[in-house]
């Protein structure tokens, strides 16, 4: 059964899938991978986001991203997640684990329709426009939450955040661009060469010429 429209977020069989698999005893930023998921889905609650969207922020590192490689579930069990969240959302985080970020994420800045490389099959597709809107918002929800728990990741990374999210502005709900902006606005250039955005794992940016912990 997907996830209703509880004010509370009380989602307990997802939360049951969720610590089942470990994420309850998985260290991130701010406590727990658990207690992240949870944020998560609760900062896009606070930003109007459907029920749908939440619980493809609740569930986003399910399959492992791009540079998290701690799944909680292989993609073989695609089926299983669908009963838990339904298939828009459980689509929403298979489109989020297999994107190919460092394909991607430049070519957020340049253009539309966005053109997303799936790193999981190597093959490039065009997402719905609503696809593409979600993606972001939870990408938002996802950095903002880890930059709030760790400063030194903050003050490392926060300008090229800040640059992504800038330029994908327009895929971005009002409330996530102004959340963006309280956070992330003291990095905002006033001028120079802009850093280009190489890849972005689940908690940090790699930016060209620059190391970052895993």
């Amino acid at each position: 059964m997907r996830p209703d429209d509880a004010p509370d977020e009380a989602w307990p069989a997802v939360e049951e899938f969720l610590r089942a698999r470990g994420a309850a005893e998985m260290y991130h930023p701010g406590g727990t991978l658990l207690e992240h998921l949870l944020r998560v889905a609760r900062l896009l609650g606070e930003w109007g986001a459907d029920p749908d969207l939440r619980a493809a922020g609740l569930c986003h590192a399910v399959y492992g991203t791009d540079g998290f490689g701690q799944a909680l579930a292989d993609t073989a069990e695609r089926a299983l997640l669908v009963e838990l969240i339904g298939e828009r959302a459980e689509a929403l985080v298979h489109l989020y684990a297999s994107c190919d970020r460092g394909v991607v994420y430049p070519r957020l800045g340049s253009g539309r329709p966005v053109l997303f490389r799936d790193r999981l099959t190597g093959r490039d597709h065009t997402p719905s426009e609503p696809d593409v809107r979600a993606f972001v918002e939870v990408t938002a929800a996802n950095e903002l939450d880890v930059l709030t728990h760790n400063a030194e990741l903050a003050d490392r990374h926060g300008p090229a955040l800040y640059r992504l999210f800038a330029a994908s502005r327009d895929l971005l709900s009002s409330a996530a661009w102004d959340a963006c902006v309280r956070q992330l606005g003291r990095y905002a250039p006033d001028a120079g060469p802009a850093i280009r955005i190489a890849a972005l794992d689940h908690l940090v940016p790699a930016v060209d010429g620059e190391d970052h912990p895993r």
